[in-house]
């Protein structure tokens, strides 16, 4: 643990890559902090949420996972017991909107190299094949830390393990004794005590256009973690088409409606990840209102450009 001296402090910024991306953290802090150990932690943190979560590594725990036989129960680590627990209870209160049983289908469109359009066949058959029913199709012991396939699904976890990164940066930011800082992968961010101006850390707000990156606006973050989901950014092109990244679960395809982009603000980066998908998913008339049932601070971005607000 490091203890803060009493000498002026000074801004660190540190950073490593992580899940195709990069991680960063901000803080504040007097001579005394071994900057080189801490990178080391935080990378650390990072690699490990990696070689659990990835499905681009073979030998990850999740595809261990996905590889077992049907019915089998695999021993899994407890951080991806956690985030397979949250993900199915997020999916249940989505209904159905997040759902990590999507990696067939997230194959079967081209995702990461190869885009192409499936057969209606394909599709229908990939389909409305909820993984947050645990009786019909994945089943956790989370005291005993394992997992089983009941159905021939593929586990995908991109739209939740980020997050779970940035509260593994946040963990580790906190056992090493500092109380003010402001961590992230990717856009997905989180943030703890204040600058030491008393003031608290600032989040761009990204305005949904495409090729352009434009601020729509400032988020002020303190004990909150945000998370924001876009068709604007990361797309494919499909048959002279252009796709959004996400995967609507319910349609089997790429997500396609009147929203340009949600952003989530919760405890923990894992949840706000999660349910800015989810959110997304939902659009911008069921979306709003799924929020508001839930009491989710959510902030919906039209493709016409109007915003709206869901604040508990």
């Amino acid at each position: 643990m490091w203890k803060m001296s009493t000498e002026a402090l000074r801004r660190r910024a540190l950073s490593g890559p992580a899940m195709g991306s990069r991680w960063s953290v901000l803080f504040h802090a007097g001579g005394d902090v071994d900057e080189t150990a801490l990178t080391s932690r935080l990378q650390s943190a990072v690699d490990r949420v990696e070689q659990q979560m990835s499905t681009w590594r073979p030998a990850s725990d999740l595809e261990r996972l996905n590889a077992a036989p049907i019915g089998l129960w695999v021993e899994i680590p407890h951080q991806l017991a956690h985030v397979l627990a949250t993900a199915l209870e997020i999916g249940r209160l989505s209904q159905g909107a997040f759902d990590i049983g999507v990696g067939d289908l997230v194959r079967a469109w081209g995702f990461g190299g190869g885009a192409r359009m499936p057969d209606s066949g394909c599709i229908a058959m990939l389909a409305g094949r909820p993984s947050f029913e645990p009786p019909k199709t994945l089943q956790l012991d989370p005291a005993g830390c394992r997992a089983r396939r009941l159905a021939p699904l593929r586990l995908d976890l991109s739209g939740i393990a980020k997050g779970f990164g940035v509260d593994e940066l946040a963990r580790e930011m906190r056992e090493a004794g500092l109380s003010s800082w402001l961590v992230g992968i990717d856009g997905e961010m989180r943030a703890e005590g204040t600058k030491p101006d008393g003031r608290p850390w600032t989040v761009a707000h990204e305005k949904p256009t495409q090729g352009e990156r434009e601020i729509l606006g400032v988020l002020e973050l303190s004990g909150a973690a945000v998370a924001t989901s876009g068709s604007y950014r990361h797309q494919i092109e499909v048959a002279g088409r252009r796709l959004s990244h996400t995967m609507d679960p319910r349609r089997g395809a790429p997500l396609e409606n009147d929203l340009a982009s949600v952003t989530v603000l919760t405890e923990t980066c894992m949840a706000a990840d999660a349910w800015a998908t989810a959110l997304m998913v939902h659009g911008a008339s069921e979306g709003p209102a799924l929020a508001r049932r839930l009491g989710l601070a959510a902030l919906f971005v039209r493709t016409d450009g109007e915003v709206v607000a869901t604040w508990p």
